[in-house]
């Protein structure tokens, strides 16, 4: 069967409201790079004619935040497996072999080896959602980090996305009022945007400091160039409504 890729949530609602079917979410940006690699996973699952019986319905978690938050996805790539309305699995990770494994689980009828389907297939990483990036096993530990090796990573991080936000917690579980009130205004002019936790990484929160040379989170990148903190991008909105789009537009053009 064909992956669904889902365009609105009205599509959704319908396709999971059918009875007695297994099926798989798989919610997804098309920025993380696990994701990339993840998609040829789930398309190879679909087409096997050992889950025939599957639906596999695909969601870019940046264009349907709304349906994400039903989830509580926090990280990409993510997975739910579904049955007459009951959430019967959810992994959070890019391994192909436990996904099979949940796959093989629930269907109705039993499946060919998990290795024959997932084998061959390199296991990315679990990049936070949304979120361009978390600890990773190839990842230097802080105390491996450079200041330069620092500072390379956090170029890297502030263009993960067009718009990313570093803040305390995830946007469905922020852990600061500040952190709260921005992802509301981004939601509210229905920016996509990616994030970053900083309260996983302290290498990156304490860098990110100098990086910016701006002291509090959170904080604000559109197209790699630091744009401010709450109070910042409030004042910009009061001057122009559009300042998102402008701002954006500004990079791109610069770059």
């Amino acid at each position: 069967m064909t992956v669904i890729e889902i365009s609105s949530q009205d599509q959704f609602t319908e396709l999971t409201s059918v009875s007695n079917k297994l099926i798989a979410l798989y919610f997804h940006t098309p920025w993380a790079s696990p994701c990339i690699q993840m998609n040829k996973v789930y398309s190879t699952l679909s087409d096997s004619s050992q889950h025939s019986n599957t639906s596999f319905i695909s969601i870019n978690a940046d264009n349907h935040p709304e349906i994400a938050d039903l989830f509580d996805v926090s990280a990409v790539p993510y997975f739910v497996l579904v049955r007459n309305g009951t959430i019967l699995k959810e992994l959070s990770g890019a391994d192909p072999k436990e996904f099979v494994t949940a796959l093989n689980q629930f269907s109705d009828k039993p499946q060919e080896s998990q290795n024959s389907l997932a084998s061959n297939v390199p296991q990315p990483e679990p990049v936070s959602s949304r979120q361009a990036g978390s600890s990773s096993s190839k990842s230097p530990s802080p105390e491996e980090e450079t200041p330069e090796q620092l500072n390379a990573r956090l170029a890297k991080l502030t263009t993960a996305a067009p718009i990313m936000l570093f803040m305390k917690g995830t946007p469905s579980a922020p852990q600061c009022g500040f952190s709260r009130q921005l992802v509301a205004i981004l939601r509210e002019h229905q920016v996509r945007f990616g994030f970053f936790d900083i309260l996983k990484d302290d290498a990156v929160r304490q860098g990110l400091k100098k990086f910016s040379d701006w002291p509090t989170f959170p904080q604000l990148y559109i197209g790699g160039v630091f744009q401010g903190g709450l109070d910042i991008v409030k004042e910009n909105l009061s001057e122009d409504e559009h300042f998102f789009e402008h701002a954006l537009e500004e990079a791109n053009n610069a770059s």
